[in-house]
């Protein structure tokens, strides 16, 4: 009789690899809720970057053309969470909570 294969430390290495992936597929992720993300701060880099302000009504329309005053990320596509919460999650600044009358120049209308 032939002595069994034992299993290489590489081996056993791949499989555990692969199970850690399979179970992160598997398993459900949770949904972050809005009250539990930090809220944008027009200080942020990316808000910045973006001319996001924490509400639209301080949007300088000659610096920002795109701009139009029915503008708020509250009736822009990019914004997530249930309607009517005061700070949502947004697409575009992920992990962060932005403010329902806030604005961005990444703002597209909800069909």
């Amino acid at each position: 009789m032939g002595e069994p294969n034992p299993v290489s430390r590489r081996d056993a290495l791949k499989q555990f690899v692969l199970l850690c992936g399979a179970a992160a597929v598997v398993a459900p992720i949770p949904e972050a809720r809005a009250a539990d993300l930090p809220h944008l701060t027009p200080d942020d880099p990316t808000a910045k970057a973006l001319g996001y302000h924490d509400d639209a009504k301080t949007v300088d329309a000659k610096q920002f053309a795109t701009y139009k005053a029915d503008q708020t990320c509250n009736t822009c596509l990019q914004m997530q969470g249930t309607a009517g919460e005061p700070w949502r999650p947004c697409t575009v600044f992920p992990g962060k909570a932005v403010n329902a009358n806030g604005w961005c120049q990444v703002w597209v209308k909800k069909a």
